[in-house]
């Protein structure tokens, strides 16, 4: 027989049964469950725990009913294993799940020509209380109709309408904590392999690296674009290499930095003593591989976790004023691939 709870006996654990084991009231399990105010996190934590240990299953139909809402969202993202996008939409999915909400994801390809759209009409007609539109490439001109409210992360918000709330990595701040990393060890200028421009975050990125060496009064190259792949990083490297002008790179993300490194390694350009790199991301193999990248760390779940408290506040206070969103922390991680820059000796 199979023990349900701590009981021992086969009866489905109920919500009295988790007041008990968490030691609080059956309203105070009820304010949990609904995400009502109010209720501290040691709280809701040690209730939420009960409920695991007892196996215990809200009824969501039952509380679909007496809300109006499902407490469900939804969320649309790019089908894609690149580390940042798969990133954020994890943090996406335990965001939701802590805050009482279960997830619908729908996949959007490159150039698909529902896109987007399509994507926000099918989860429409599966009944969200909300969606997310999760890190969305261009596309051109997206008109939604949609009566939710809608978290748009790492876009304009206006790509959602009117009942839209936004928040985001806020790539611009990192990529200049990049390129100021590198302009402070003494290097002249930095230059850009940049990612694909159709994606709001390359273009986020590119203007972070522009806004901080035009602070500084620094030479602005020309910009490189690569594909997002360590393969494209590699190809813009060996034109790199090729030129003793550059001794610093910022590249948009980690891969794109591995493949630039091994192309300027290839080259009897030493990194960092001739050419230093910086990435982005923070990808689990920069700390490993040679020489351990220096790279500037996405906030995935800070992120996602002050994208859905303004989403769920927007559904459950559809009258009140939207959060305001803060700026994300900026995590710079310094290791072994940026040096100041190689001394220019004039031989006598």
């Amino acid at each position: 027989m199979t023990q349900l709870g701590r009981g021992g006996g086969s009866a489905a654990p109920r919500s009295v049964d988790v007041a008990r084991l968490a030691g609080v009231s059956q309203k105070t399990v009820s304010r949990v469950f609904n995400n009502e105010p109010y209720v501290s996190d040691e709280v809701r934590q040690r209730v939420l725990g009960a409920a695991e240990e007892l196996g215990y299953r809200l009824n969501n139909a039952a509380r679909a009913l007496a809300s109006g809402r499902t407490r469900t969202i939804g969320v649309v993202t790019l089908g894609t294993a690149l580390y940042g996008p798969a990133s954020l939409l994890v943090g996406i999915e335990r965001a939701a799940r802590d805050t009482g909400y279960t997830v619908r994801v729908v996949n959007t390809a490159d150039g698909a020509p529902a896109g987007i759209a399509g994507a926000v009409e099918s989860l429409l007609d599966q009944g969200v209380d909300g969606i997310v539109i999760s890190e969305p490439i261009d596309q051109g001109e997206v008109t939604l109709r949609v009566d939710v409210p809608v978290l748009v992360l790492g876009a304009p918000a206006d790509i959602a309408g009117p009942r839209a709330v936004a928040a985001g990595v806020r790539s611009d701040l990192l990529a200049r904590a990049a390129t100021e990393h590198l302009l402070d060890l003494g290097h002249a200028t930095v230059h850009h392999l940049a990612g694909p421009q159709r994606w709001y975050s390359a273009r986020d990125r590119l203007e972070g690296w522009r806004a901080a060496l035009t602070d500084r009064g620094a030479y602005l190259p020309a910009v490189v674009e690569g594909d997002w792949s360590a393969a494209s990083g590699y190809e813009v490297g060996r034109e790199l290499a090729a030129d003793q002008d550059v001794t610093a790179v910022f590249a948009a993300n980690d891969d794109m930095a591995i493949g630039l490194i091994r192309a300027l390694l290839e080259a009897g350009r030493r990194v960092p003593e001739d050419v230093s790199v910086v990435g982005f991301d923070d990808i689990p193999v920069a700390a490993y591989v040679t020489p351990r990248l220096t790279t500037v760390r996405q906030p995935f779940d800070a992120v996602a976790k002050q994208g859905l408290e303004l989403l769920v506040h927007a559904i459950e206070n559809p009258d009140a004023d939207p959060l305001p969103a803060g700026d994300p922390p900026v995590d710079l991680v310094v290791r072994a691939s940026t040096a100041p820059p190689p001394s220019r000796t004039t031989p006598e």
